[in-house]
């Protein structure tokens, strides 16, 4: 109880006084060291550096460059292009071109932030032009968003598996299924208001042009065909298929769609390193956190304090849900995951829960808390980009959030919507 005591004091403490989280993390671990009389500042310097020194973590930095890549380059536009071709004459047809374009960037990208911002730059003019309720195209294109990192490829997937030492091949297989049904728990919730409401729908689009927007958008659609069946062909692995992805988005923009320019691409790259060297900074924090956590055995021995209810997987997974839906609310994912990644997996084998759903699980909570108050990290994208109150944008997300909800308590109740279809596609 004091080990725990002081892991949550000082980190708590810590981003309360408005440390950034890389630095509350290091000083959590210096705080165990401390009470376990085993404080190194050389152990303290090479636990650091063992963080950035992985190898599945260079598909961080490949995949945020492939998603700068994408939105800079025109591809994120032509699929949102093709999407509107094919759906936008539904009534409030804007909508589900949002869902069905956020479902095929989440392919793609696997980052929330950048998917959204995509998503929100180019379809919120268009449903504001349309008279649609500002908060309800706002939300919906927040809750469109927390899908990327659910469909492979995914950045909080490989920060995950590295983390906690789980297959991310597996965790990438396991988001394939849970990703497409976000999308049509999205399109029954978005179906509801369009009635209700009476929106609009846009002009129907005649086939020859839909044939068009198919042919403009193919090397788009190509790349998580090329991604998806590298995969599971064996291949290459995950860390390899960021590169691909890289690549791919690059020769693509530069030479096909020819719209991403020798002065923008130093402009992408610099964005995506700055973003690469705080997500690093992180993984380096949490490795010093982790290592000391484990040498205080602290997993085992809250595995010993809640012995009672690990007996039941259902209602450890729930509480284990709870918990995480709480700390999610308050935190972004990343620093999420390499917090309470490596004390909650270990509990999730213990009580006898697979640990690749547990994975899932464990990203797909994360996920929601993108889109709850009082962080909501997607929520502020939508609301900079369409200069919208953040009550607007937390009002229309409810619906969608209480549909993911669902989705969480079913996948909790019955977890073979997530293990036979990884079993399958395994």
């Amino acid at each position: 109880m004091i080990v725990t005591f002081i892991f949550l004091a000082v980190l708590i403490g810590g981003m309360a006084i408005g440390m950034p989280i890389a630095q509350a993390l290091v000083l959590t671990g210096v705080a165990l060291m401390w009470h376990l009389d085993f404080f190194d500042s050389q152990l303290l310097a090479q636990n650091l550096q063992a963080g950035f020194d992985n190898f599945p973590l260079l598909a961080v930095p490949f995949f945020i460059l492939a998603g700068e890549l994408m939105n800079a380059g025109g591809l994120s536009r032509r699929i949102i292009d093709l999407a509107r071709a094919f759906v936008g004459h539904i009534r409030g047809g804007l909508g589900f071109v949002a869902i069905g374009a956020a479902v095929l960037l989440a392919s793609m990208s696997g980052s929330a932030i950048a998917d959204t911002a995509a998503l929100a730059t180019i379809l919120l003019p268009m449903m504001r032009e349309q008279q649609y309720p500002s908060s309800y195209s706002a939300g919906l294109l927040a809750s469109g968003g927390i899908i990327a990192p659910i469909i492979p490829p995914s950045m909080p997937f490989v920060i995950y598996g590295v983390t906690t030492n789980t297959s991310i091949s597996k965790l990438f297989l396991s988001g394939v299924v849970p990703g497409l049904l976000m999308g049509i728990f999205l399109i029954a919730a978005w179906a509801f208001i369009a009635r209700k409401h009476q929106l609009a729908a846009l002009p129907r689009v005649p086939w020859g042009q839909r044939v068009k927007a198919l042919g403009h958008s193919f090397w788009a659609m190509m790349m998580p065909v090329i991604i998806l069946g590298g995969l599971k062909g064996g291949i290459f692995t995950p860390t390899e298929a960021a590169v691909v992805a890289a690549v791919y988005a690059l020769l693509v923009s530069t030479f096909i769609y020819r719209e991403l320019t020798l002065a923008r691409l130093y402009d992408v790259f610099l964005a995506a390193g700055k973003t690469t060297a705080v997500v690093m900074f992180l993984c380096g924090a949490a490795t010093v956190t982790a290592y000391m956590i484990t040498l205080a055995d602290l997993p085992n021995l809250l595995a010993d304090s809640f012995a009672g209810v690990m007996g039941n997987p259902v209602v450890f997974m729930a509480l284990m849900m709870v918990f995480l839906l709480a700390v999610g609310t308050a935190m972004d994912l990343t620093p999420t995951i390499l917090i309470f990644g490596p004390v909650c997996a270990p509990l999730a084998v213990k009580a006898g829960i697979d640990p690749v759903y547990f994975g899932f699980m464990f990203i797909y909570v994360g996920c929601i808390g993108l889109i709850t108050p009082p962080v909501g990290t997607v929520q502020n994208v939508v609301a900079g980009v369409g200069r919208l109150r953040m009550e607007t944008v937390i009002r229309g997300t409810t619906p969608f959030l209480l549909m993911y909800v669902l989705l969480l308590v079913l996948m909790v109740i019955f977890p073979k919507l997530i293990t036979a279809p990884l079993a399958w596609m395994h």
